[in-house]
């Protein structure tokens, strides 16, 4: 469970939630060392790979070319990471042929500076329209008529230009092709979430250590913030919700202090050469509660059933429906009903922290090995507090296998 944060300081520092635009420490906390150093970026016969396969996907469905704008899939396939503006950075991926990537000219030496896999870049001045140069790409890698794709989520107004540029060329959904090359994680990819995962998990264990009574969000997550980075990670968030803020899955407004007998939930995660982490810890400053701590291992074993029934080929969608029938046994629910779990089980991460498929009810994605998901299966009681333990995994032949062991118990979360 994430998002991304766009608080000012000051707001951080009076909300229930710590979602922080992440900001490097000055300095940097005692005895964390780094822990990528070893970690690798994914290399570029691998990115020339998977436009390899994009291409005879193409190929086979009769699509000309993939128009990719600024995002996880231009890094995917190229290794270019740039933000989204009103100033329009895309790649025309071919059918046949080498990628075009289109970009402001002025913007050009910095969109170099990560472009992994050759081709050619296409610059545009300011009084020019993008949409013209990736017309005129289309057309030089023999694209003048047919069919063209976009991810669905391409902004509108890129799309409506490139038709107005290339009134010929019909507009399909590139979802399926983008979902087809991304979905299944190689052994690269998989390592760097395991690192990422890895600097997530020693970071909290750090906090964990040095929470003390009197503490904000705002602190706290500052003090995650701040190991994250010692520990070679790029924070990506924090979000820190304590006494009534824990029942909102993503917080509330309302300040909240740390005291004793406080729960703190953590949902906290960084990037590693692009690809993230995202884990969840909750657990009470002082003794627990007896209910406390019957709701933590009820989410605890929530967890469980959800890794225990996914299996090779088994639609995703069936995961949640297993955790949601045990919450509604223990009288949880029923379905999204509060108090409960009003959120689904869990998200496909990579690249992105949330992407397809999705562990929740109706998504009939079969689980095949490669694929990465979050398992977050929270209760929340509106008024008192929630709970939410996050673990991410990977499906392999043998069943899933955790990036992080599981919390032990509410005593010892980390």
């Amino acid at each position: 469970m994430r998002r991304r944060a766009f608080l000012t300081a000051a707001a951080a520092l009076t909300a229930g939630a710590a979602f922080a635009a992440p900001r490097h420490p000055k300095t940097a906390p005692a005895g964390l060392v780094s822990l990528t150093k070893a970690a690798r970026p994914i290399p570029p016969e691998e990115r020339l790979a998977r436009i390899g396969k994009l291409q005879r996907l193409m190929g086979e469905q009769g699509v000309g070319a993939l128009i990719v704008e600024s995002g996880s899939s231009l890094e995917y396939f190229t290794g270019v990471q740039w933000r989204r503006s009103e100033r329009t950075t895309a790649a025309v991926i071919p059918a046949k042929g080498e990628t075009v990537l289109v970009t402001p000219a002025f913007e050009e030496p910095s969109v170099r500076e990560t472009l992994a896999v050759g081709g050619e870049v296409r610059p545009w001045n300011e009084h020019e329209s993008p949409f013209a140069v990736l017309a005129g790409a289309l057309r030089d890698r023999g694209v003048g008529s047919g069919k063209i794709a976009f991810e669905d989520t391409t902004r509108l107004y890129i799309v409506d230009g490139v038709k107005a540029a290339a009134p010929a060329l019909g507009v399909v959904s590139g979802t399926a092709l983008v979902r087809a090359c991304r979905l299944i994680k190689s052994p690269a990819e998989l390592a760097l979430i395991q690192t990422a995962n890895d600097v997530t998990l020693a970071a909290l264990r750090h906090v964990h250590a040095n929470v003390r009574v009197g503490m904000s969000p705002a602190a706290i997550g500052a003090m995650m913030t701040a190991a994250t980075v010692s520990l070679g990670g790029s924070p990506e968030f924090s979000l820190v919700l304590i006494n009534e803020a824990s029942a909102y899955p993503h917080g509330s407004k309302q300040p909240q202090v740390l005291r004793e007998g406080s729960v703190i939930l953590m949902d906290v995660g960084c990037t590693v050469h692009g690809y993230q982490s995202d884990i969840s810890r909750t657990w009470v400053m002082g003794s627990p509660t007896a209910r406390q701590r019957k709701v933590w291992d009820t989410v605890k074993r929530g967890q469980e059933i959800a890794l225990a029934v996914a299996k090779p080929g088994a639609p995703v969608g069936t995961i949640d429906d297993a955790v949601r029938a045990y919450y509604e046994k223990e009288g949880w629910g029923p379905g999204y009903k509060l108090p409960g779990l009003s959120h689904r089980t869990g998200h496909g991460i990579g690249l992105d922290g949330h992407e397809p498929p999705y562990l929740v009810h109706g998504d009939a994605t079969p689980l095949q090995p490669g694929m990465c998901f979050s398992d977050e299966p929270g209760i929340y009681i509106p008024g008192e507090f929630g709970m939410r333990l996050e673990d991410c995994w990977h499906m392999t032949e043998a069943g899933p296998k955790l990036f992080t062991a599981l919390a032990r118990s509410i005593d010892d979360p980390i």
